[in-house]
């Protein structure tokens, strides 16, 4: 079995084989070493906006947190914690950038290519993730900036921001972590705002030495707490996809956060937004605000009209002089580049196949592309809880079909086009209602054609009770026998 990609979701796939008895695979990284999304975002104040307790493996908790919201250095080590915690070493192969992945018929394998050499298996499991491919908008005049550019999931540390005039791009999730790490430092700061977002107090705080005892020492007072913040993160659900209404008093918080951290009117008010509370993802932050409140701090929302050599010119006319831009843009949550590389039955690119947004059966397999499951796919993604939910579920999903095919013989299996496409038409349908569809935002949710191809429209315990078990139905399924003759696909099992 092939793994592409070792952050949560491809580590978590190789603890959870190791667990099932399964130990002929390999995790193929691109970089030189684990950490996914918690390796490469290591942009100043990276952290968690998940409550730390629910942001780890159930099967392979973490019961020394340090601080109720975690930061980043933090999680990256709880991951290389787990290489060797799982003995997962002899199994990765850094350095192993994915060129090409190419199913063959004949043999019903996966043929890989990466940039250190070519493996084969009989399944491929993609885990890298949507936040993989930093986005960059496309600005007149970039290329022609004089400075230093580089997006925050790419952070330039040999690059002293000290006494500088800097330009950051984007206000979202990354920006509001790292725009006050960097306001007192630099000269001048200039944050060019598009939309404002929605964002509630933080209230981090320490894990106490005794509370870190108790989670260890008593496992049951780990998992009430988990279990708790579980409960209060899924009543948020509700408002997001029953009843957007129900949000209105999360909004109350939101704006008398704002109006307690921003005293000045005009700020104020370029900083509320003016949709629906939910309809971006809700942001975390008791810094933020009082960063842009700074005597060298300047927030602008006219829109960026273009890159100068020493400069970004808005669309009123204005310059603003800068030295260096970082990017706070986001990622191709929509277009993964990994799609372009994968190729399955009929020679049909996995990009091909998505060129009309993309789509899968319960978020983990497509059809077209015979024993390839993918770990946080289409309509997985969660905009109040913790995506290691989902990311467990979809294991229990993988771990179940491969015990299928081994109980049966089964050399592929491949999901029933109409069953898909039945499978996201009733997603769709359910998506109309939500707050994410209808709060009046565009957000990096929705795809070029207005889509919503990445979020999970209901309580995340659905989607677990959904891929709990493997279940055949709907699928192609083909034996060794089957294979060895060249047969057609059977009929979906009924």
């Amino acid at each position: 079995m092939l793994i592409v990609g070792a952050g949560f979701s491809g580590l978590g796939a190789a603890v959870r084989l190791r667990q099932a008895g399964r130990h002929d695979f390999v995790v193929l990284e691109r970089a030189d070493d684990v950490g996914g999304t918690w390796r490469d975002n290591d942009y100043p104040g990276a952290a968690c906006d998940v409550p730390s307790h629910l942001y780890s493996l159930s099967f392979a908790p973490n019961p020394r947190w340090s601080r109720s919201f975690s930061p980043q250095p933090e999680i990256r080590q709880y991951l290389r914690d787990l290489v060797a915690r799982y003995d997962l070493t002899p199994h990765l192969r850094l350095g192993h950038d994915l060129l090409e992945a190419r199913w063959d018929e004949a043999t019903a394998r996966w043929r890989v290519r990466t940039g250190q050499g070519s493996f084969t298996g009989r399944v491929l499991v993609l885990g890298t993730g949507p936040l993989s491919a930093p986005k960059l908008p496309a600005i007149d005049g970039l290329d022609d900036f004089a400075g230093t550019t580089f997006h925050s999931a790419r952070w330039r540390h040999d690059h002293d921001l000290t006494g500088r005039r800097v330009a950051v791009i984007g206000t979202g999730a990354s920006a509001i972590q790292f725009v006050p790490r960097i306001a007192g430092t630099v000269q001048r700061l200039t944050v060019f705002q598009r939309t404002p977002p929605w964002i509630i107090p933080r209230n981090d705080r320490p894990i106490s030495g005794l509370e870190q005892w108790l989670y260890q020492h008593l496992p049951p007072a780990r998992l009430a707490v988990r279990a708790g913040i579980y409960t209060a993160r899924e009543t948020l659900a509700v408002g997001m996809t029953l009843q957007p209404p129900l949000l209105d008093a999360v909004a109350a918080l939101a704006r008398g956060h704002l109006r307690r951290q921003v005293p000045d009117p005009a700020l104020r008010d370029r900083l509320r937004p003016d949709y629906r509370i939910g309809c971006k993802r809700i942001l975390l932050s008791d810094d933020f605000y009082p960063a842009l409140a700074r005597d060298n701090v300047e927030l602008v929302t006219d829109s960026i009209d273009r890159i100068e050599p020493d400069a970004v010119r808005t669309a009123d006319g204005r310059r603003h002089p800068v030295d260096t831009i970082v990017f706070g843009t986001g990622f191709e949550a929509t277009r993964p580049p990994i799609a372009a590389a994968v190729t399955g039955r009929d020679g049909v690119r996995l990009a091909d196949a998505w060129a009309d947004g993309m789509s899968a059966y319960r978020g983990s397999t497509v059809a077209g592309f015979p024993n390839l499951f993918l770990l946080i796919g289409p309509n997985t993604g969660l905009g109040h809880t913790s995506m290691i939910y989902i990311i467990e579920s979809q294991l229990n999903y993988l771990v179940t079909a491969l015990s299928k095919m081994d109980q049966h013989g089964v050399a592929a299996m491949e999901v029933d086009a109409g069953a898909q496409h039945a499978y996201n038409e009733a997603l769709q349908r359910r998506l109309g209602s939500t707050v994410w569809n209808t709060g009046g935002c565009a957000s990096w949710y929705l795809d070029a054609n207005g889509r919503n191809t990445t979020l999970w429209p209901s309580f995340t315990w659905r989607f677990r009770r959904l891929t709990r078990n493997f279940d055949p139905r709907g699928y192609h399924l083909r034996t060794e026998q089957e294979v060895a003759a060249r047969c057609t696909p059977q009929t979906p099992v009924r």
